[in-house]
C-alpha cells in the first residue's frame, strides 16, 4: 500500500470528509469521519501534511492534529475554491484542499493558540 503524504480535511458540524493522496498526488481514499473519530484517525496514521480551510474551528483541529506529529496548514477558503473540480460537496472540498495545500505558492493562515482565539473576536 502506498504511503499517505497529503490529507485534505473538510470540516463540518457532525461528519467530516477526508481525502488522502500519495506523494504523486494520486488519490488513496476519500471517506467520511464522524466528529468523535477524527482524532483517532489522525493518531493512527503516519505523520503527513494536512490541509484545512481556515475558519474559527479549524484552529482547534489544527492544534489537536499537529499534536500527533502532522504538519497542518490552514488555507483561506477563497484560495481553495479554484481547485474544486465539481459541485460544492464536502468530498469535492476535501479533494480540492489536498491539492491546494501542496502548491508552492499557496498562502496559509497562521494557526492561533487557544489563548489567541479567546482574546480575539472573529
Amino acid at each position: 500500500m502506498k504511503h499517505v503524504s497529503t490529507i485534505g480535511l473538510a470540516l463540518a458540524k457532525h461528519v467530516f470528509q477526508v481525502h488522502g493522496a500519495d506523494i504523486e498526488g494520486s488519490p488513496l481514499f476519500n471517506r467520511k469521519l464522524r466528529r468523535n473519530e477524527v482524532l483517532r484517525f489522525f493518531e493512527k496514521i503516519p505523520p503527513c501534511l494536512v490541509g484545512m480551510e481556515a475558519c474559527g474551528g479549524a484552529h482547534y483541529w489544527a492544534r489537536e492534529i499537529a499534536n500527533f506529529g502532522h504538519k497542518v496548514r490552514l488555507i483561506p477558503p477563497a484560495y481553495v475554491k479554484p481547485f474544486v473540480k465539481r459541485g460544492k460537496t464536502d468530498a469535492a472540498d476535501a479533494e480540492a484542499i489536498s491539492e491546494a495545500v501542496i502548491r508552492k505558492t499557496m498562502r496559509f493562515v497562521p494557526i492561533k493558540t487557544a489563548d489567541q482565539k479567546r482574546t480575539r473576536w472573529c
